[in-house]
């Protein structure tokens, strides 16, 4: 009787892993064709906090439409990285005109984000490529959107024209997978405390 309860046990476990490694599959497509934007603000001043949110208006109005034109991930990435000057200036500019010498550093590269839930889908927690503007210090808390496909720039853009049926489910009908998306965010920060470690 003990072997037999013992195997059902190691069955639902073997059940539940297999349904998770499922589910974290899809969000990795998810994680493979997005490319996010990440600003960061120098302090959690309010000044510095609503200067963010001004670099952050600045990019979208001047540079959202190329986001928009970019047909998929590669030339999304090619562009942000071909105008990273474009990028540094607007938000240098801006800065100034604020009346503040804070110093601006873009790159393009991965970034860790939690979960994210949007108005129409949720993004599961994990390492995307990005835009990364730092503001300062770079240490106030940040903001982030979807430079492709160009949902966050008013373009016509669908967050499921960059994704498979699968995984355009799981975004878009966030509520249904609530509990496995929190588990893919426990385990991605797992993931990068022991990515940490290693270093």
């Amino acid at each position: 009787m003990n072997k037999f309860r013992t195997a059902i046990i190691f069955s639902l476990i073997f059940s539940v892993c297999l349904s998770f490694a499922r589910f974290d599959a899809l969000c990795q497509d998810v994680r493979d064709n997005v490319f996010r934007l990440h600003i960061r603000a120098n302090s959690n001043s309010e000044f510095d906090q609503a200067l963010k949110l001004k670099v952050r208006d600045a990019i979208l109005l001047f540079e959202g439409e190329h986001f928009g034109e970019c047909e998929n991930l590669d030339s999304a990435i090619e562009y942000a990285e071909n105008n990273i000057e474009n990028f540094k200036n607007i938000a240098q500019n801006i800065i100034k005109e604020q009346g503040y010498d804070y110093e601006v550093t873009v790159s393009v590269g991965d970034s860790y984000f939690e979960n994210r839930e949007y108005e129409d889908f949720t993004l599961p927690a994990g390492v995307y490529k990005s835009l990364n503007i730092d503001i300062g210090s770079g240490e106030g808390k940040n903001w982030w959107c979807v430079m492709f496909p160009a949902v966050c720039v008013g373009s016509a853009a669908d967050i499921e024209d960059a994704l498979n049926s699968s995984s355009a489910e799981i975004v878009t009908n966030s509520r249904k997978y609530t509990v496995k998306f929190k588990s893919v965010e426990v385990y991605e920060d797992i993931k990068k405390i022991f990515s940490k470690n290693k270093k």
